[in-house]
C-alpha cells in the first residue's frame, strides 16, 4: 500500500509555509531545541519531560538522525523563517503500514503559541503527506486538559472521532486523550472546495 520515494518512505524533504522551514534536524539544532524544550509548560502535554540540560538536546538530535538513515518515522525541526531558529517540531510519531495510516504529533516554543504557527505546520505535514505518499488516513491526539492543540487540528480539517480514557500514561499519570483523524477523501474534498 505505501509508496516510498527514491530516498524512502520517511526522507522527511524539506517543506516550507508562509513563515516557517520544516526541515531535517541536525546537531546545530541542540542549542534552539534545549531553549524551548527546558520549559515545563512547552513539556507539560508531550510524552518527554522538560529537558534539564542541553546534553539531552544533542541526544534528541542523534536519535532524530538515526531515525532518518533507517528510514523509520521521524519529525522535522520547525524552522521560523523571521529567526531562522529551530521552534518546534512536527512529525510521524507512528505508522501501520497495513492500514496506510500515520499519527502525527507536534510541539512548539511556548513563545509562539497562539500565533497560528503550528496550525500553518500541520497544515503543510498534511498536504505532504497526502501529495507525496500512499497514505489514507493521518491521526493525531492530545491529553483532553490540552484543548488547544485540538482547535490545532480542527483547524487543519481532521476530525474529532472520540475520547478515549486513561489512553497514555504520561508523567506518573493515566491521561484521558481525544483523537482527531483526516481522511485522505477528506483532504481532497476541501481542495476542491478551495
Amino acid at each position: 500500500m505505501f509508496t516510498p520515494n527514491a530516498y524512502g518512505m520517511f526522507s522527511m524533504p524539506t517543506l516550507e509555509t508562509k513563515r516557517l522551514i520544516l526541515r531535517r534536524i541536525a546537531m546545530r539544532d541542540a542549542g534552539d531545541i534545549f531553549a524551548y524544550s527546558k520549559d515545563p509548560e512547552v513539556a507539560r502535554h508531550v510524552l518527554w519531560s522538560a529537558q534539564k540540560d542541553i546534553s539531552e538536546a544533542k541526544d534528541y538530535c542523534r536519535f532524530m538522525m538515526k531515525r532518518y538513515r533507517c528510514d523509520q518515522p521521524s519529525s522535522w525541526g520547525i524552522i521560523e523563517k523571521a529567526t531562522g531558529r529551530l521552534v518546534g517540531t512536527i512529525g510521524y510519531m507512528d505508522h501501520n503500514e497495513d492500514n496506510a495510516t500515520v499519527e502525527v504529533g507536534y510541539s512548539l516554543a511556548r513563545w509562539l503559541w497562539n500565533g497560528g504557527y503550528m496550525t500553518e505546520a500541520l497544515a503543510r505535514v498534511i498536504e505532504y503527506t497526502f501529495e507525496a505518499m500512499d497514505i489514507n488516513r493521518i491521526e493525531a491526539q492530545h491529553e483532553l486538559t490540552n484543548p488547544p492543540s485540538g482547535r490545532v487540528m480542527q483547524k487543519c480539517g481532521m476530525k474529532k472521532e472520540g475520547e478515549l480514557r486513561q489512553r497514555l500514561y504520561n508523567k506518573g499519570r493515566y491521561v484521558d486523550v481525544a483523537l482527531y483523524a483526516i481522511l485522505k477523501e477528506d483532504y481532497e474534498k476541501s481542495k476542491r472546495h478551495d
